[in-house]
């Protein structure tokens, strides 16, 4: 597919990569697939299925309670007797 300049598109991908916590080639890959089954080939058509998936993106994390980003933060988060192990090269 051909690159896509449309500012408002290509914040609609960021905004979704973000809320994904994945990168926004795998947004934009996201999006590309989600189009396709849908036979869409359109940039305007393209930005509405990116804005209701990052509808439906935003609406499953608030459903979640927790966001990816602080279920990661709480398992990154050392145990008290683990706070002094140092890993010898």
């Amino acid at each position: 597919m051909s690159r896509i300049d449309d500012h408002g598109y290509l914040k609609v991908c960021a905004q979704l990569a973000s809320c994904l916590t994945i990168s926004i080639a795998a947004a934009k890959k996201k999006i590309d697939l989600a189009c396709a089954s849908k036979g869409v080939r359109d940039i305007s058509s393209r930005k509405k299925i990116a804005e209701k998936l990052l509808r439906d993106a935003k609406k499953n994390s608030l459903k979640e309670g927790d966001s990816i980003t602080n279920q990661l933060d709480n398992l990154l988060e050392a145990l008290a007797e683990d706070e002094n192990f140092m890993v010898e090269d």
